[in-house]
């Protein structure tokens, strides 16, 4: 059993497209859970809806909490007068969620340390929280592959380090079809930044594969160690500047 967190190095990064790629490939049920979702009205599909959609029957998907406007948590439950998330509830349902499904995916909101409720606490110490209740956790970092993206990888990778969170690895949410010369650089810096290997590279506009090709894509485009036959060392060979 395993509770992998999925946060991203900022937001719109491809982080529920790579949480739907991750339960695409699990082959037994999975529940994701959402903690916070910011920007929807009550009535429109959120995150965990989009990641059902694309994996399939075999998701479970959770949503803790809903604000209206597309702000950090803590802010968008302060304009809308809704109650904040704790992480001690977070783990609870994570919690719950573990007692019958062997995998449970996680999703933040935006990056690691962005404010979930008024005392300042994050994703991060909603990992703390499961692994206080002895919940074995993972975060798998979602990163931009172009300029700027080694910068906040690390700090990130860094910031899980500082509180003795585990990084499995690090996925690229959206691999462009035209790679410039940093993207394609990156995929060397990427390990070295985050002190975690690179596990996989999801292609521009993943989102829009239908559900049965989304699968085979997911496994096209994601390492062994998460489900898949994607190669890191073979996808960095292919892309390398020549004179590098």
């Amino acid at each position: 059993m395993t509770v992998l967190f999925v946060t991203g190095t900022g937001t719109e990064v491809g982080k529920t497209v790579t949480t739907a790629a991750l339960a695409a490939l699990c082959t037994a049920p999975v529940a994701v859970l959402k903690p916070g979702q910011t920007g929807l009205r009550a009535d429109e599909p959120g995150d965990v809806a989009e990641v059902a959609r694309l994996a399939g029957p075999l998701v479970r998907p959770v949503e803790l909490a809903r604000y209206p406007e597309p702000l950090a948590p803590d802010t968008a439950a302060r304009r809308a007068g809704l109650p904040t998330l704790a992480p001690e509830d977070v783990a609870k349902a994570a919690a719950d969620l573990a007692a019958e499904h062997p995998t449970v995916l996680v999703e933040g909101a935006g990056g690691l340390l962005v404010r979930y409720d008024e005392r300042g606490r994050t994703l991060a110490d909603m990992a703390a929280a499961c692994r206080d209740l002895g919940l074995p956790v993972e975060f798998l970092l979602v990163a931009t592959a172009g300029l700027g993206t080694l910068n906040a990888t690390a700090l990130t990778a860094e910031a899980l380090r500082h509180r003795g969170l585990p990084l499995r690895g690090v996925v690229i949410g959206s691999w462009p079809t035209a790679p410039d010369l940093a993207t394609r650089c990156n995929l060397t810096d990427l390990p070295t930044a985050a002190g975690a290997p690179l596990l996989g590279a999801l292609p521009a506009g993943a989102a829009t594969f239908p559900p049965p090709a989304f699968r085979t894509l997911a496994a096209a485009s994601l390492a062994p160690s998460l489900g898949g036959t994607w190669n890191a060392t073979a996808f960095t060979a292919d892309h390398r500047p020549a004179d590098l």
